[in-house]
């Protein structure tokens, strides 16, 4: 009963999308000389652009990583200083972790003769994740400021300057020649407003179905507004588009990050009763505390898969043809078990060995381990019968919806 099981789910679900999403639209494509070079699947096939509204979720992966960094901070008893260190620390050891094997891969796959073009896309595919940490990063660090703002002024004159920011800057990039680029300001903007939602819910500000209808009525209207107004429809970049959702992040992106919090918000009774049972909710928390891991090795996964695959000189369906057409999307599909079933061995090797685990979750949670929303459990209660002085006493914890364990309790002597 430590954790807010659906922040839990909605990590699980965001870290899910961005992984499904990356090897969805990832193409890399075999040439005659054994390289790989990248395409997208979004060039072909325009129409599935609405799925990308599905899997592209960094607005709840902010979301969840704002209520995780203030649920830590309030119980933290020390310092700010030492809850930062710590806190980036569980974000920066993987990143370094990740560097240091990959130059170590990339060396050796130079050695070996790999093709130029196969390095370069597997260095850029395995750098692209890393873009995350400059505006978490920040946002971490301010975590305290924030919660002190919207606790002040409430989180609708929060997040509106920073919607303001991103506004002007679609409009700068829409009066500019095409290819202007500007510098990055409305990366930490435009994510700041989903990690202020998750701020705000960790302080009780977005509690109730009406806060949550609230975001996703509000979010839905003006995802509407905007594709009428001309913004693509992809909520991913696609190769050769002249204006990307994501790169910078434009207003799109900043809708539909609400719409996903305000609907992830109201189907929480839905989630906690999903993950009351055993399977669903022993894989939220194990996706929960490889999270990290699992965000940053997914790219490299998908470029060493192919690129091994790939030296039997067979261009595979799926994995090293053109993405052109429907086909490819179902034959990539085939691949993905094999994929996911390679990540969770890469991310199982990569956990420290003797790593603490924390307590049990309930409903079939498995072992979860101290994450942003944990918190302390309550002191160790002893059997008297078997452990511990006589006056300590036995304290039986039930749920009310669960009559058989009430009249077990009841049966108990005080």
């Amino acid at each position: 009963m430590n954790r807010d099981r659906t922040v839990d789910a909605l990590r699980a679900y965001a870290i899910g999308g961005v992984v499904l999403g990356h090897w969805l639209v990832t193409g890399l494509v075999l040439t005659g000389e054994g390289g790989l070079h990248q395409a997208s699947p979004l060039t072909a096939l325009p129409g599935l652009a609405p799925v990308t509204w599905v899997l592209q979720t960094l607005g709840l992966f902010f979301f969840t990583a704002g209520f995780g960094s203030t649920r830590s901070l309030a119980r933290h008893q020390g310092g700010p200083g030492g809850w930062l260190a710590r806190r980036l620390r569980h974000l920066l050891l993987p990143t370094v972790a990740l560097l240091g094997v990959g130059a170590a891969v990339l060396l050796a796959a130079t050695v070996a003769g790999t093709p130029d073009d196969t390095l370069a896309v597997a260095l850029r595919l395995a750098a692209s994740p890393l873009w995350f940490l400059l505006p978490l990063v920040f946002l971490v660090a301010v975590t305290g400021p924030l919660r002190a703002a919207v606790r002040r002024w409430g989180v609708a004159r929060c997040v509106a300057p920073a919607v303001a920011v991103v506004a002007a800057a679609d409009l700068v990039l829409r009066l500019l020649p095409t290819g202007t680029h500007l510098p990055p300001v409305t990366v930490v903007a435009a994510w700041s407003v989903p990690y202020l939602l998750g701020v705000a819910h960790a302080d009780g500000q977005l509690v109730g179905r009406r806060a949550a209808g609230s975001l996703a009525g509000g979010g839905a209207a003006v995802l509407a507004a905007l594709l009428l107004l001309g913004y693509p429809v992809s909520a991913v970049g696609v190769p050769g588009a002249g204006m990307s959702n994501l790169n910078p992040p434009s207003l799109l992106a900043v809708a539909l990050a609400v719409t996903q919090v305000g609907l992830g918000l109201l189907g929480s009774p839905v989630l906690e009763r999903l993950l009351a049972r055993p399977l669903p909710g022993r894989a939220v928390t194990e996706v929960n505390r490889h999270a990290v891991r699992i965000y940053l090795c997914h790219q490299p996964v998908l470029v060493a898969v192919t690129a091994l695959t790939a030296r039997s000189g067979l261009a595979l369906p799926g994995l090293h043809t053109m993405p052109d057409g429907l086909s490819w999307v179902l034959a990539r599909c085939c691949w993905l078990p094999l994929l996911a079933a390679v990540l969770v061995t890469v991310v199982r090797i990569g956990q420290p060995a003797g790593r603490l685990r924390g307590p049990r979750q309930p409903g079939g949670g498995g072992v979860a381990s101290r994450s942003a929303e944990y918190v302390s459990s309550a002191p160790q209660v002893y059997d008297h019968r078997r452990s511990g002085p006589p006056d300590l006493q036995e304290v039986i914890a039930v749920r009310d919806s669960d009559p058989p364990s009430r009249g077990r309790a009841d049966g108990q002597p005080r």
